[in-house]
């Protein structure tokens, strides 16, 4: 199987930073290359994740599925709107 093409990414750290990460890397058994970029990708998708979720209360949730079942008709400026929009599809 063909490997995928990796990219390079320079990282400057002070030396006590680099000892830190060198040896946790040791201690799970892996290369620094590994354990930092497993590390970075598990708290980036943490980061990702929680800028993607939006949370409500139940409350506010029920009132969303009521909305969501029953909509207001439109009004005249979202009709207006609505006319506006490019029919090129």
């Amino acid at each position: 199987m063909p490997r995928a093409a990796n990219e390079r990414m320079n990282l400057r750290v002070a030396a006590q930073q680099k000892a830190t990460l060198m040896r946790a890397a040791a201690l799970v058994h892996a290369d620094l290359t590994e354990f930092v970029t497993r590390v970075a990708l598990r708290e980036a998708e943490a980061v990702i994740k929680n800028a993607e979720k939006i949370e409500v209360s139940e409350r506010d949730f029920l009132r969303i599925l009521e909305l969501l079942d029953t909509p207001t008709p439109p009004n005249e400026k979202l009709r207006a709107a609505i006319a506006a929009l490019p029919r090129d599809r």
